[in-house]
């Protein structure tokens, strides 16, 4: 059987994308999605989201981890299936639908996908430079000094295997001041089961990064092209 596919990045994660509304696809095929995402054997992708009929909403996003396991809510994935929808004339630029934590409204305008992430009703600040909190899926996030030359993928992996964030893990975050109001450009460790994955970025880091600013007194921030976010 031949299924169509497509292939999605949003800043700089990729996502392979199947119109599941005739349900070609089992969903339960957690192998045949880790070997989809596979970088050297399969097509490869940071994650696989299959687009499907739910009632009382215009689609719903099921989303896997690029190790075949079923995950919490993905802000690019989320954007990337959006822009899907609307490409395949599922919705017209406003639209509601169904995702793993709930239901999100999302905006196609001017070339851009605006996606309303569910409230951050908690920052934990259990260290001086330390904050947790869960925008659809849980972030650790810790202010470091020389974030270019920082141990993304070996600090990130000891947070995931932590006892702490037994079983299921968290995404680990990096981010410096650059001057006391600007942030430098924030490094993510991805981790799952399969490891961890250093990512180029992701659409809930402005989130959790303004959340994690408001605690310290920098809020409203926004992020520009060269790395460097500001406040406002």
């Amino acid at each position: 059987m031949k299924i169509a596919f497509y292939k999605y990045q949003g800043t700089g994660n990729d996502f392979v994308l199947i119109d599941n509304r005739t349900n070609i696809f089992d969903r339960e095929r957690r192998d045949l999605v880790a070997k989809i995402c596979h970088r050297r054997f399969g097509v490869g992708a940071d994650g696989f989201i299959l687009l499907q009929n739910k009632e009382g909403y215009d689609f719903e996003m099921v989303y896997y981890n690029a190790d075949g396991n079923e995950s919490t809510m993905c802000g690019n994935g989320g954007r990337c299936i959006v822009q899907f929808a609307y490409d395949l004339g599922v919705i017209g630029e406003k639209t509601t639908f169904l995702a793993v934590d709930g239901a999100h409204d999302a905006q196609v305008k001017d070339g851009l996908v605006h996606l309303h992430m569910i409230d951050v009703k908690e920052v934990k600040n259990p260290e001086k430079d330390i904050f947790f909190l869960n925008t659809g899926s849980p972030h650790y996030v810790k202010t470091v000094e020389h974030i270019q030359d920082y141990s993304v993928f070996e600090e990130g992996y000891k947070v995931r295997y932590s006892e702490d964030f037994k079983p299921g893990g968290t995404n680990v975050n990096f981010m410096e001041y650059v001057d006391g109001k600007n942030l430098r450009q924030l490094e993510q460790a991805q981790v799952g089961d399969a490891g961890v994955l250093v990512g180029l970025a992701a659409a809930q880091q402005a989130g959790q990064q303004r959340a994690a600013k408001r605690v310290v007194g920098l809020a409203h921030a926004r992020v520009d092209e060269d790395g460097i976010g500001h406040a406002e």
